[in-house]
């Protein structure tokens, strides 16, 4: 066990600094630690804010609106007050700017609850005090989401507020009659289309209760089991803690639903062992990075934008946890083959006896804290709605936490866990809000259906050219922009021509679901692998490079199941399941193994190029392409061997 001090010595410092640095990569520098007066009030709000949270939804007393609306009361509120304006002001104390910016969050929804049966009555029109609140509110959210995601969101934003108030003079089918602004002030905030629509509603309900057992589980010590456990199963093999990285990154993404969250989370663990172990600096916060970001589409929980395709397909969450389940392994798998072919070529050992903890201690030690995950998916199939899974998840956490000693949290653990809570919801609600402006404008000018069928135009009722257009346009609207408002868009605006083509509505947004969380790790921005480089200290665009090459499988898996929507459990038979599964897992291997050019020996050129078309052979969907694709790779293969037998004859 010695040898395990000195890596946790070395790394620690280095571990910390690197937390600070990820504040700044999350567009998060100007996070406000605030402590005294100051932070007692925070922790009170926060913890009120939880609790409010959760008696909203247990109890179910309040209309859906005005549930909305204190849920971006109480979150504007908290963002103004952690989040400064400007990088130099005080992160202890509050600026008088900050204060008032707070106080108008805080107001200006509580307006629209104060006079709701007034506004409702008026039936649309609306006041001059109404329009200047309303301007206020979409001004507000803007300025929120600037100071808690950055500018890239609030950009998109202002462009399709553009687009409304002067769409007129727009060329060809883009073109609509031109929005007044009062019209669309009206639209934005006192409707259930804007600001207010299903984004927002879905983070006062499923998301919010979900960042809560989050922040119970890791609280219980969860985080650190899901580590030990994936040490203990694979810290051992051939490059084990890079493999570690990608098991326990799966499992912490299904607690926090958060790409960076989850890259600092485990990558302030694993990214130093993959270094120490011999691995670059690039492919260390590579692995993180692409790992992590693979959390979203991990069942049960995934992340926020799952939450927000149910209620937008019209489907039990269940179902969309069930039906990412597969791709969500393929992905896994494809990330998990480049470690491999990569440790290989690298010549790279795993972890020593003495360094690796015992599996049957691990789960002796923690294995009760797995039980609320089970739980979760356990209500959800009996038909119980996401909000009751969250809530008796969240008690039985604190139950099975409970039982031992080691996990067991106090009353101030349990606070904690809800002012933790609280804070990760922020940006969610933020991001939530101005997916909404946009929403509204879209759902004002009709633009999602005139893209869609500008998309359908451009790729003749083509499905591969129609996929293409679609995911490109998923990847370009989600650089800098989290996931969920990612999804939000391109659902809204490019979902409808995969729709208008004959994809069954679930796998069209899963298609994008996809493409935005990719979106992650994909150069330029490619914000989770910059923030895996600001760990292991490396370059953050070679970084992406590699982790995009590592997450190949998500590029791929998205065409896969349109193809075959039976791989999403639509139609079709087990056998064909069974086929599907095993011919994509063959086109995976190989295109990993072409891409890090080793597969039992170093490849040629010609070797890899084999390797790769045999990938895609077994890609596409078809008997006869998947049978040349796996003759392609057993020709590689023997090769390869003759290739081994050679080079061991050449050592004697």
């Amino acid at each position: 066990m010695k040898k395990k001090e000195p890596l946790q010595n070395e790394e620690t410092v280095e571990v910390t600094d690197n937390r600070e640095l990820l504040k700044k990569l999350d567009k998060q520098e100007n996070y406000r630690e605030t402590k005294g007066y100051y932070g007692k009030i925070i922790v009170v709000m926060s913890i009120v804010f939880s609790i409010f949270q959760l008696w909203a939804n247990i109890f179910n007393r309040l209309d859906s609106m005005m549930l909305r609306l204190i849920h971006l009361s109480f979150g504007l509120c908290l963002i103004f007050l952690l989040y400064p304006a400007r990088k130099k002001w005080s992160r202890e104390k509050w600026n008088l700017y900050d204060v008032i910016f707070a106080v108008l969050g805080a107001a200006v929804p509580m307006y629209f609850v104060i006079f709701y049966k007034d506004i409702v009555l008026r039936a649309g029109t609306v006041t001059t005090l109404d329009f200047i609140v309303g301007l206020l509110a979409v001004i507000l959210v803007l300025e929120a989401t600037r100071r808690i995601i950055g500018w890239p969101m609030v950009i998109l934003a202002l462009i399709f507020i553009l687009y409304g108030l002067f769409g007129r003079y727009m060329p060809g089918q883009l073109a609509h009659r031109g929005l007044d602004f009062p019209d669309l002030i009206q639209h934005q905030f006192y409707s259930m289309e804007g600001i207010l629509g299903i984004p927002i509603g879905v983070s006062a309900t499923y998301i919010f209760l979900f960042l809560i057992f989050g922040a119970f589980l890791e609280k219980s010590g969860m985080g650190k089991f899901f580590i030990d456990l994936a040490n203990a199963a694979a810290g051992g093999s051939s490059g084990g803690p890079a493999k570690v990285a990608v098991i326990s990154s799966a499992c912490m993404g299904t607690l926090t639903g958060s790409t960076t969250a989850n890259v600092v989370g485990t990558g302030s663990f694993t990214i130093p062992m993959m270094k120490k172990l011999g691995y670059s600096p690039e492919f260390a916060g590579a692995v993180e990075a692409a790992a992590s970001t693979g959390g979203q589409i991990m069942p049960p929980i995934m992340g926020a934008a799952a939450f927000l395709m149910a209620e937008f397909t019209n489907t039990p969450y269940v179902n969309v946890a069930i039906a990412a389940a597969i791709p969500a392994i393929l992905y896994y798998f494809g990330i998990m083959g480049g470690v491999h072919f990569e440790a290989k070529k690298l010549n790279l050992k795993g972890l020593s006896k003495d360094e690796l903890p015992i599996i049957k201690d691990v789960i002796k030690e923690g294995g009760h804290l797995i039980l609320p995950l089970v739980a979760i998916f356990v209500i959800l199939i009996k038909g119980y709605t996401p909000t009751k899974a969250a809530v008796y998840a969240l008690l039985l956490t604190i139950l099975c936490a409970a039982i031992k000693k080691s996990t067991r949290m106090s009353l101030r653990d349990i606070m904690h866990g809800l002012e933790v809570g609280a804070r990760s919801a922020l940006p969610v609600i933020a991001a939530c809000a101005c997916a909404g402006v946009i929403i509204g404008v879209i759902t004002q000018t009709g633009l999602g259906l005139k893209f869609g069928s500008i998309l359908m135009e451009i790729a003749k009722g083509n499905l591969f050219l129609t996929l293409l257009f679609t995911a490109l346009t998923s990847l370009i609207l989600g650089m800098g922009v989290p996931t969920t408002p990612n999804y939000v868009i391109t659902t809204t605006i490019a979902a409808p021509a995969l729709v208008g083509i004959g994809t069954p509505v679930l796998v069209a947004h899963m298609f994008v679901f996809y493409y935005g969380i990719i979106s992650d790790i994909t150069p330029p921005v490619c914000i989770a692998a910059v923030a895996g480089a600001g760990i292991a200290k490396s370059d953050p665009m070679k970084t992406g490079i590699v982790a995009t090459r590592l997450a190949v499988a998500a590029f791929l898996v998205p065409f896969i199941f349109v193809y075959n929507p039976i791989l999403i459990l639509l139609n079709g038979n087990p056998l064909e399941l069974i086929w599907i599964i095993v011919s994509a897992l063959v086109g995976i291997i190989c295109i990993s193994s072409a891409l890090s050019g080793y597969l039992i020996a170093s490849q040629s050129m010609i070797e890899r190029f084999m390797l790769g078309v045999a990938g895609l052979l077994t890609l596409i969907p078809g008997l006869s392409t998947d049978i040349f694709g796996i003759l392609l790779l057993v020709v590689v293969y023997l090769i390869q061997r003759k290739k081994v037998a050679k080079n061991k004859i050449a050592e004697l």
